[in-house]
Parts: C-alpha cells; sequence; structure tokens
C-alpha cells in the first residue's frame, strides 16, 4: 500500500471522528447537497494532508506500518514513559549506551568509556561522525544538522533533573547523581558522569529512552511544542504528525550507523504509524496486510491464531510470522501490607499465612494454557522474570499449586467462607477474564473474592494513594537489572514503585547493601535472596513472566524481538 492510500485511509477515519464543525453542513436534508459537501471537504482534507507530506506514491518505497491502539501523547523523550512513546523516541534518537538483543550494554554515541576505581566516575568517549538530523532550528543554510558533542549530552541529562522541564524521569537520577558536577564535558568528544556512591545499573541507566540526546536549539526555538518537533541523532526523522490519526517517520540520510557490510543503516525509507484504538480493527488491518506486524494479541482473538500450547493454527501457517521472545516484565496481583492503613487493619490480608494461602491456591499453569495460550510462563519462583543475568527464577522458590496447603494455612489463621469478608480484587478490562479464574480457584480453598473491574487510570490512582488492597499489577523492567524490581519493596520508595507499601528492615538493609556492591557474582546472590524474602512476605501473588509475542507479515525481514520488547527497525526490511 502505497502512502496516497494510507493518508486517504487515515482521512477518511479523520472525516468520520473529527468534523464537528462541519456537522451542520453535512446534516443537510438534501442528500445531493449533502454529498457534495462531503466529497469537497473529503478532497480539501486529503490535499492539505498530501502537501504538507509532500510524499510520493512510489511503491518501491520500504515503508512498516504499524498501529498504535493507545496513542503517542508526545515525541519528547524526557517524558517518555510508557511503551508507546518509547516505541517512537527510540527511532528518533540516540542514548550513550543501548541494550542489545541478549541484554548486554553495549556503545552507542559512546564508543568506549572508563570507570575509577571507586565506581563513581564514568569517563565516556564520543564518537565523532555524528550529526543531528535537519531541522528549522539551525541558523544555517537550509537548517542543516550540525555536529553532536558532548555538551549535548550534559545538556540533554541535565534537562532531564531540571524541575522546570517536569520530566517524569527525574527518578532515574535522584541520589544518584552528584547534583553539583554530575555531567560534565571535558572536551567535545569527552563526557564525564559523577555518581555520589557506587550505583552498578548506572548504564543501564543510560540506556533508556528518557536519556535520548537531543539538540538544545530546537527545544529553544520550539519550547512547548518540542514535543512534536523533535530533533535527535537517530535513524528516522518526524516527517509528519496528525495527532490520534497519522504520524509518519522518514529515513534520516546521514544516519551515522552501517551494518557489518558497510552498508547505511536505516534499510527503511520510512515507518507509518496509525492510531486505531480498537484492536479488533488492528487485527484486521494486518490480516488484509495493511500493517507490518502487531504486537501481543488481544484476548478476544487469541483462539483463532493460536494453540493452546502457544503455537499458530494451521490455517495460519505459512501466511504470517509468530515471533515469541521472554520479556522482561512480571505479571501479578499485588496485596497492600501497611498494617497502619484502615483497608489493611479491616482485612484477613493483613496476616502472611492468608497471603501465602492465595498464592498456593492459583494453578498458574492452567491460567498460563486457557487464559494466555501458553504466551508467558508460570511465575512459580520469585517476582524477578527470566532472561536477567542474577538468574532469580531458577533459584529463588515460590509457590506452585497446592490448594490443600492453601487450606491448612487458612485454618491455621482462623479463616474460611463463613468468617471472611469479601475480599475486592481490582483489575483492569483486558484482564477481568484472568482476575476471575484466579478468584474462583481463590474461593474454592476458603476465601471469598469479588473482582470489579476499573479503568487503568482509576487503577492506577488508587494504588498509588493505597486505596486498592488487592489488584492486578505489572512490572516493565526499564533496564536489565533485577534491582529494577527490589526497588519495588525498598521501603523509603513511595508508591510508585513501593505499591505494596511492603517494610521490612532486613530487606532494605540488604537493598543498600547491594548498590554498592561492585562484584556482580555477589550483588546477584543478594537479588535473590532479596527477592526469597519477598515471596516468603507474600505482599504479591507473582502470575506469570510475560513474553513479547509479535505477528509479523511475510513480507517484513530482520525484525527481531527483545527482552525490553523496545520496537528495534534499524536493520528491518520489506521485500
Amino acid at each position: 500500500m502505497n502512502y496516497y492510500q494510507f493518508f486517504l485511509r487515515s482521512c477518511s477515519k479523520g472525516l468520520k471522528s473529527a468534523t464537528p464543525m462541519c456537522r451542520g453542513r453535512l446534516q443537510l436534508r438534501c442528500h445531493g447537497i449533502q454529498k457534495l459537501v462531503t466529497t469537497i471537504f473529503f478532497a480539501l482534507i486529503t490535499c492539505i494532508i498530501l502537501s504538507a507530506c509532500a510524499y510520493t506514491t512510489d511503491t518501491n518505497k520500504k515503508v512498516f506500518y504499524y498501529n498504535e491502539t493507545t496513542g503517542v501523547a508526545t515525541l519528547d523523550p524526557a517524558f517518555a514513559k510508557n511503551q508507546s512513546i518509547m516505541w517512537v523516541v527510540h527511532q528518533l534518537y540516540n542514548t550513550l549506551v543501548e541494550i542489545d538483543s541478549n541484554l548486554n550494554i553495549v556503545p552507542s554515541l559512546a564508543k568506549s568509556w572508563e570507570i575509577s576505581a571507586d565506581r563513581t566516575l564514568y569517563t565516556f568517549h564520543l564518537r565523532n561522525d555524528v550529526w543531528f538530523q535537519d531541522n528549522d532550528a539551525f541558523t544555517n543554510e537550509g537548517g542543516q544538522g550540525r555536529k553532536f558533542v558532548a555538551e549535548d549530552v550534559v545538556y540533554s541529562l541535565h534537562r532531564i533533573v531540571d524541575k522546570n522541564t517536569a520530566s517524569s524521569g527525574a527518578w532515574i537520577f535522584n541520589d544518584r547523581v552528584d547534583s553539583a558536577n554530575g555531567f560534565a564535558a571535558l572536551n567535545d568528544s569527552t563526557f564525564q558522569l559523577k555518581l555520589v556512591r557506587p550505583f552498578q545499573p548506572i548504564l543501564g541507566i543510560l540506556s533508556m529512552q528518557y536519556c535520548s540526546i537531543i539538540a538544545h536549539e530546537a527545544v529553544k526555538k520550539y519550547e512547548k511544542d518540542f514535543r512534536s518537533h523533535p530533533c535527535g541523532t537517530g535513524p528516522f526523522r518526524l516527517k509528519y504528525w496528525d495527532e490520534g490519526q497519522a504520524l509518519v517517520l522518514e529515513k534520516n540520510w546521514h544516519y551515522w550507523e552501517h551494518d557489518k557490510q558497510g552498508k547505511k543503516l536505516p534499510y527503511l525509507d520510512a515507518v507509518s504509524i496509525s492510531f486505531y484504538d480498537n484492536k479488533a480493527t488492528e487485527f484486521l488491518e494486518f490480516r488484509q496486510g495493511r500493517l507490518s506486524f502487531i504486537n501481543d494479541i488481544d484476548p478476544s482473538f487469541k483462539d483463532e491464531v493460536l494453540t493452546k500450547k502457544g503455537e499458530l493454527r494451521s490455517d495460519w501457517r505459512g501466511k504470517i510470522i509468530l515471533q515469541k521472545h521472554a520479556y522482561l516484565n512480571s505479571e501479578y496481583f499485588g496485596i497492600l501490607v501497611d498494617k497502619s492503613n484502615p483497608l489493611v487493619q479491616r482485612s484477613p490480608l493483613k496476616i502472611k499465612t492468608v497471603r501465602q494461602a492465595i498464592n498456593y491456591a492459583i494453578n498458574r499453569k492452567q491460567l498460563m494454557m486457557y487464559m494466555r495460550n501458553s504466551i508467558g510462563a508460570p511465575a512459580e519462583a520469585g517476582i524477578v522474570p527470566d532472561g536477567l543475568p542474577s538468574e532469580n527464577a531458577e533459584f529463588v522458590k515460590g509457590y506452585v499449586y497446592n490448594p490443600d496447603t492453601a487450606r491448612f494455612l487458612l485454618q491455621q489463621a482462623r479463616i474460611n467462607q463463613s468468617n471472611s469478608p469479601v475480599i475486592q480484587l481490582l483489575t483492569i478490562p483486558i484482564y477481568a477474564d484472568i482476575a476471575s479464574f484466579a478468584a474462583k480457584q481463590i474461593e474454592d480453598v476458603g476465601l471469598k473474592v469479588q473482582v470489579e473491574v476499573v479503568q487503568k487510570s482509576l487503577l492506577l490512582e488508587q494504588t498509588a494513594k493505597q486505596q486498592a488492597l488487592f489488584f492486578r499489577g505489572s512490572w516493565i523492567a526499564d533496564y536489565p537489572d533485577a534491582e529494577n524490581y527490589m526497588a519495588m519493596f525498598y521501603s523509603k520508595n513511595p508508591s510508585p514503585p513501593n505499591y505494596t507499601q511492603y517494610k521490612n528492615p532486613a530487606f532494605d538493609e540488604l537493598y543498600d547493601k547491594a548498590l554498592q556492591e561492585t562484584n556482580d557474582s555477589l550483588r546477584y546472590a543478594l537479588y535473590r535472596k532479596m527477592d526469597q524474602m519477598v515471596i516468603n512476605d507474600a505482599p504479591v501473588v507473582p502470575l506469570w513472566y510475560d513474553e513479547a509475542i509479535h505477528l509479523v507479515n511475510n513480507n517484513v525481514h530482520g525484525f527481531t524481538p527483545n527482552g525490553l520488547n523496545l520496537l528495534e527497525l534499524r536493520r528491518t526490511s520489506i521485500k
């Protein structure tokens, strides 16, 4: 499908939903006039979009199409707090270092680095062949992009912690980077980062999209509108964005990376994003070949595509590609355990053995097969998922399905269905069936559970304010280190990330010790010990370790999933 067809379809969608000012005209009684007005309006909008984009209908263009059901709120990396923003930001910008497909830290804008003996000073040696994308913010002839230098790193990282920016990522450097001399440019090609104390995961922090390197000229020129006028060093640059309708990125012809054969990256000419908010519509578009891939499978049609073992059904084999990859995301039920909270005081969930009983009551393997079509792995170890070097999932002993043990624990706590109040389990619509499945199994051992479905925004608000006693949660790693998950239970952390308000001095002591530990093996042992401590106290009910699942069209090549489920398109091609 060419660009013209894509925008024509976008215009058609926009005509139905975004023309209130023309509604009076379109409701003319005369059908002929109504049709004429509609035709003129449609043609006018189409012309505006086509002229704005100035794109050819050349079908030889290699375009990657995907849909974003949740929309894209901004293109400013300082606010890259969710996947939809992170995916686009990753195409527009680079970071000093990045995570490869095996979750290793590898060079990006920094070609190498050195760490001081006390592990508080990081010296990065930067590439000298990187240029910012062309942008009107540059005052030279034609707005040609300028060369990237160390001062750009200082500006970009300082902007994250600047209170005037109000970045959602300000926390990443809090109490970790020296507030006075944390960021320094020694010269154009050398950047220095100074920590308050050793913090082993700092390189992982620097790989986050928050830490994308931006051009200060663009922020100065566009100010608040920088959100829609990005300027970075990434493989693609913004061509067009009609918010809620369509977003197009075009190849950055001055991009600095090459493949192993010396060919310039990226291979694609463009990336085109639609914004259908209905997963059924998205799936239909994919089936008709108008999307290059879809991320995850909606529960309403997972049985049409996958068997209970998580394999493609026979009528789909050969037509599409199924990609599955371990994903650093743990799905769980959280339990508020702060005994000073009135909600906890009135609930049997304040008793540890009751929380442990809930953990034993759920048949995770059955849940995965029947409710998830075997997408992911049952969480029968700790809260830390598969795929991390600390190997928590292999060494931490969690809960396996054992309803008899669950009943015994409830008897010890003198809890049964006759004297137990109804426990509300809060969940969001997409997980309602899973919550109901778990609630039935919990009721089978002697607890009354009522599932309440609320919108995601409300659930996030209630968990942040400690107003949710028993709730569905998930934690996606920002960087590949188990510290991500341990931070969920550190008592000095607010909610988020400590949604359960877990407080354990012994855990806090180990957490502080782990942050100071420079020996990886010893640090991993501390992580596992902390994970086991949390599982024993049971402020959470781990359900499954997630798996990134992609349905990909056969004409897409070099498109591979990764542990962070980051959209990687530099080496993707369309054939």
